[in-house]
């Protein structure tokens, strides 16, 4: 249980940090980048000390990187799949 708890804190800390990015495709998730770099951190940091409590020290933090990681990749691909109007231009909208 507590691994799924790590899991889904390290999908929310992916998400945080996806929205600061000025490459993100979701809409909905523009607006504070500050904010949502603090709250990717913090939920990197509670997921990393979930891993950590069940596997132990290395092998928590190769978990947690890889949760995160994977989370991370999903992130665009999920954007495209659902068809987000102006994903080819979000870099553009930032110059």
């Amino acid at each position: 249980m507590i691994s799924l708890l790590a899991f889904v804190f390290a999908v929310c800390s992916a998400v945080a940090w996806y929205a600061a990015s000025p490459h993100c495709m979701w809409r909905v998730l523009r607006g504070r980048p500050r904010a949502a770099r603090i709250a990717g951190s913090v939920f990197a940091l509670l997921s990393l000390l979930g891993w950590i409590s069940v596997l132990g020290i290395v092998t928590g933090l190769c978990a947690m990187l890889v949760s995160l990681m994977l989370a991370l990749i999903m992130q665009p691909w999920l954007a495209w799949f659902a068809g987000s109007p102006g994903a080819d231009v979000t870099a553009a909208e930032k110059d």
